[in-house]
């Protein structure tokens, strides 16, 4: 299997952040040899690198941790006929929903709202759209003709997502909710919270999007390689983490179609699957915002984006059609 984009930017974090530590912070953590678990979750390349100066209790907190990965896949998973969001999807409803469910979708409301509906867990039947119409074979190269793209649009509305504490509803007929741009940081987040309970200080979390901690008196950076969307073994920058996040969302990630035109990154305004930018990365102090906004980014212009940036204290990069790299900081 080829890395995807998620595995460059974890192996440059890993491999970054003793080397670009003070030094202080070098010969502290030189001295724990981190405990190392890749494998991956909800189908993306996933990592966790723990520090920890008993081996025998990393790996405890590691089993504990891929026990909270399974049981959140159990939830979000849409390969899995039997997650709880498999069966919303075919019910279009469902009661007495697991609280992280309801949590997670209230979240990623919250932030439909916040994007104006960039960001929209919904798009599930665009998805399926294209996904149907390039595995047929012959398929116009164009993609979906314009009706069916308005048509599957008809079913995409994050304001038809009714939330109560013991029921979920979808109002409109063929809904379905894929929680693919905002699941993988909230599980990163959750497994983050779990090894810090355990009483671990320092770790580098990758869940599919990436949570550097480092809970010491004097915690050091996580420093995390940007990949450039054209050539993934090359780095377009770097983001220095310190009890942060940082997600990244691209295109490049899974294209739909074999010439790699269309990607699963979805406009839920208009039904098209090109992003405006290759790449966006957004740090954030959580990674399920981080997760969510890096999606909704995609589609939005950059005065947009930079007003969100500001108002939240983000950082956010931009990798351009042309190759450019434009970078938002809420310190200007």
């Amino acid at each position: 299997m080829n890395p995807t984009r998620r595995r460059f930017i974890g192996i440059a974090a890993a491999a970054s952040a003793l080397a670009l530590a003070p030094y202080p912070a070098r010969r502290a953590a030189a001295s724990i040899a981190p405990t190392i678990w890749q494998g991956v979750a909800l189908g993306a390349d996933a990592e966790l690198r723990l520090y920890h100066p008993d081996p025998q209790a990393a790996q405890r907190l590691i089993a504990q941790s891929l026990q909270e990965l399974h049981r959140l896949e159990a939830i979000f998973s849409l390969y899995r006929d039997d997650s709880a969001l498999s069966r919303l999807n075919r019910q279009g409803f469902l009661d007495n929903p697991p609280a992280d469910l309801l949590r997670l979708l209230s979240v990623g409301l919250r932030y439909g709202r916040l994007t104006g509906g960039a960001f929209d867990p919904t798009v599930q039947p665009l998805w399926q759209l294209y996904a149907e119409h390039f595995s047929r074979p012959g398929a116009d190269r164009e993609g979906p003709a314009a009706p069916a793209v308005a048509q599957a649009l008809a079913r995409v509305s994050y304001e038809d997502v009714a939330l109560d504490s013991d029921r979920i509803a979808l109002r409109r007929p063929g809904m379905g909710i894929t929680l693919n741009g905002i699941a993988q940081g909230y599980i990163t987040d959750r497994i983050t919270e779990l090894l810090k309970l355990g009483g671990l200080e320092r770790a580098l979390v990758d869940m599919g999007e990436i949570q550097g901690m480092d809970t010491r008196p004097a915690p050091a950076d996580w420093v995390v390689g940007l990949a450039d969307p054209r050539d993934p073994n090359r780095m377009l920058g770097t983001a220095r983490l310190r009890n942060q996040a940082l997600a990244t969302s691209g295109g490049y990630g899974t294209a739909i179609d074999a010439e790699g035109r269309f990607t699963h990154l979805f406009d839920p305004h208009t039904g098209r699957a090109r992003p405006l930018y290759r790449s966006v990365s957004v740090m954030a102090p959580n990674a399920t915002m981080a997760d969510a906004l890096s999606t909704a980014f995609s589609y939005m212009p950059l005065d947009a984006t930079e007003l969100i940036v500001r108002e939240h204290g983000l950082r956010a990069w931009f990798a351009l059609s042309d190759g450019g790299l434009v970078m938002q900081d809420p310190a200007g």
